[in-house]
């Protein structure tokens, strides 16, 4: 996908589809005659990207229906594609493609902009990001397009309380629901995967573990179960687990249309009167919330890693201005006196430095994010490397190390 250039682009032009993939912007001509007549308007024309979100921002609160918000949308357009985009990757469905999704989530610009506050510091890109994320993953989790786990990491993520409910909810008895139980918690002591605890593509068990599960399984049985029978085989074991994860994504996936269905002919009440779990926090969505905390921190500690390491390769001079300057908040001229240097040198080599450091983290963003670079890229990568540096050089085990 081509990025966009100028101020008029970003504010006019929307992206166009060809099955699957994006073919170009599409300029909207009275959007375009809008952002030109306001342009001419100001003492001298504007190009900045944050005048323009801001001005837009205002005349939108002024009047919700108005060009304002089409200039605002088309440019969220690059924020929601790469959303959608990161979104079906993550999380791919058997029936929504790409196209799909951009176009399921453009349609929450409203909702970013009623809750945007930049008086608050926000960044709209940054704030509309997190926002179509989490209303695309909403609208494929309602329509039970998100396979968000394979049935053994589900298995495992489940809580032996919720493993009832969901039983219960499709109607077995008591005495298989606590065979399934047993067996459930022999797979939870047994399965050991060598894999990230946060990955979502749990693999199913090898055949030796199956048998392992199916001798504990056999063992425990005649003390813990209520009316013991015949030994289970490996394959009847994996069977009953398949059913457990299956009664899991039915009963936090109901049918919505058949929530207010009567019970029976009795008039008894409906079905969502026993679905009293349904008002609290799915399971699902509860894993989606901490694989997204585990991957931010993953990405915070290979940042780190980069920085720290592009810190050490720079000489021992250049280490020592960098880090009186963030460190202890030294100006330039301070600095330069403590080293017995020229100013115009500690400006010349804290800039060389950091812009080291730019390259170095800009690099890794783009081999291991894949992110395409550009200015716009490149300011807010800029960004990051201050905010990091002003951490790193602050954390309490950087003083320590500095008085010891």
């Amino acid at each position: 996908m081509r990025s966009r250039q100028g101020i008029i682009e970003l504010f006019t032009t929307f992206l166009q589809f060809d099955a699957d993939r994006v073919i170009g912007w599409a300029t909207d001509a009275k959007l375009r005659r809008n952002i030109l007549n306001h342009n001419a308007r100001l003492s001298e024309p504007e190009n900045s990207e944050n005048f323009w979100v801001c001005y837009w921002y205002k005349l939108w609160q002024i009047q919700a229906e108005n060009l304002a918000r089409g200039h605002l949308s088309a440019y969220l357009q690059e924020v929601c594609y790469w959303t959608a985009n990161k979104t079906v990757a993550n999380f791919s469905s058997g029936q929504y493609t790409l196209a799909d999704c951009f176009q399921m989530v453009v349609t929450s610009t409203d909702k970013v902009l009623k809750k945007f506050k930049p008086e608050m510091g926000f960044n709209l890109k940054n704030y509309a990001s997190a926002i179509f994320s989490s209303e695309i993953k909403e609208m494929l989790r309602q329509q039970n397009e998100v396979d968000i786990c394979t049935n053994w990491r589900l298995l495992r993520r489940l809580t032996q309380k919720r493993l009832m409910e969901s039983l219960q909810n499709v109607g077995l008895n008591a005495d298989t629901i606590e065979r399934y139980v047993l067996a459930w918690k022999c797979y939870q002591s047994l399965y050991a995967p060598k894999v990230p605890t946060g990955t979502r593509k749990l693999a199913r068990p090898d055949d030796a573990v199956w048998h392992a599960i199916a001798q504990l399984y056999n063992f425990q049985r005649n003390t813990q179960l209520s009316q013991p029978g015949a030994e289970c085989s490996p394959e009847t074991i994996e069977k009953w687990l398949v059913s457990c994860a299956k009664a899991c994504r039915t009963y936090l996936h109901p049918n919505m249309t058949s929530l207010n269905a009567p019970r029976g002919d009795d008039n008894s009440g409906e079905f969502q009167d026993i679905l009293p779990q349904l008002k609290q926090e799915s399971l699902l969505t509860e894993i989606i919330a901490q694989e997204e905390v585990l991957e931010r921190h993953s990405k915070q500690s290979q940042i780190s890693t980069v920085l720290i390491a592009a810190l050490n390769e720079l000489e021992v001079e250049a280490q020592e201005i960098i880090k009186l300057y963030y460190s202890k908040g030294f100006t330039q001229q301070q600095i330069a006196k403590q080293l017995g240097v020229k100013q115009y040198t500690v400006s010349r080599r804290l800039t060389k430095s950091k812009d080291v450091l730019l390259l170095k983290l800009a690099t890794w963003t783009k081999e291991s994010l894949h992110i395409s670079l550009n200015s716009q890229v490149l300011n807010y990568i800029n960004t990051i490397l201050e905010e990091w540096l002003q951490a790193y050089y602050s954390r309490p085990s950087f003083k320590l190390e500095q008085q010891l």
